[in-house]
């Protein structure tokens, strides 16, 4: 409540989203890159979360037993179970990084998703009172983090690529494709064609998992944060009377409409992004 108290201070409901959207960062970037500004709040919520699924496994793994499992063990089990089918039916390989990448990735991506559900203002309103002004809590709506699980992927599709084909094969894959030529020379001629198409393709399906995961996070969340300033705004300069205790059970009878269609999108993102990355690297894997 405190970041709506201060925008309807200042500016409104677009002041409202505006500090809303605005990072906990160390410094204020210079131009749209900037390597040495570092949003503090995605990487605490990142490292927080992360730690919070890897203890959670660790127990369940400890505390495994072989007899009737209890509820938390048996939804663990399930759970990697599933995602390893997943891996089995789509990467035909050998490895054992492929099924823990998979399962991290999917419980990682989701657990930053399911902080969109938070109500916005509550964190925010605590780290106001603890002293800091602004506090961005689901990762995802994150560029940067995004960003960094789709190059870390594609890292591992070029890992993989070179390890399988070797980097020979690899290189032939960018030149030598979709186009070819019996004609040593006309193949020569469209080695630069090649490789700009396959360049692309290449290139998009990092972005492409990124920006996918980061737009439907990032409008989930203005659609809470609209619901928030377009009704909460009403109800605040009148709590004394009926119509603004209306406002706010409005606001709230909305927010758990789009929350409970949102719980969709959180599941399926993550479960895309998952999907997708087992994907391309069975595609790096395979020498067709």
């Amino acid at each position: 409540m405190a970041g709506m108290v201060a925008a309807e201070q200042t500016g409104g409901a677009t002041e409202y989203i505006v500090h809303h959207e605005t990072f906990l960062s160390n410094k204020v970037p210079h131009g749209i890159v900037d390597f040495s500004a570092i949003n503090l709040d995605t990487v605490f919520f990142s490292v927080l979360l992360a730690v919070l699924f890897g203890g959670a496994f660790w127990l369940a793994a400890r505390r495994a037993t072989t007899g009737v499992p209890g509820k938390f063990q048996l939804f663990v089990e399930v759970l990697v179970n599933f995602i390893d089918n997943q891996v089995k039916d789509t990467f035909h390989g050998t490895s054992k990084l492929i099924a823990p990448l998979a399962l991290t990735i999917f419980c990682w991506i989701l657990l930053f998703n399911i902080m969109d559900l938070v109500p916005v203002d509550l964190l925010p309103a605590a780290a106001h009172q603890a002293g800091f002004q602004h506090l961005k809590v689901v990762p995802s709506t994150d560029l940067n983090a995004t960003f960094a699980m789709s190059i870390s992927v594609f890292v591992l599709m070029i890992f993989y690529s070179v390890k399988m084909k070797g980097f020979i094969g690899f290189i032939s894959e960018l030149t030598l494709h979709p186009f070819t030529a019996k004609n040593v020379f006309v193949q020569a001629l469209l080695v630069p064609v090649n490789f700009l198409l396959e360049s692309v393709t290449l290139l998009a399906r990092p972005v492409s998992l990124s920006l996918r995961l980061y737009g439907n996070l990032y409008a989930g969340e203005m659609i809470f944060l609209l619901l928030a300033a377009l009704t909460l705004s009403q109800g605040l300069g009148s709590l004394a009377s009926i119509g603004g205790w209306t406002w706010i059970i409005v606001q709230i009878a909305l927010g758990f409409v789009w929350s409970v269609f949102h719980v969709l999108i959180i599941v399926l993102q993550a479960f895309i992004f998952m999907v997708l990355t087992i994907v391309y690297l069975a595609l790096a894997s395979e020498h067709h």
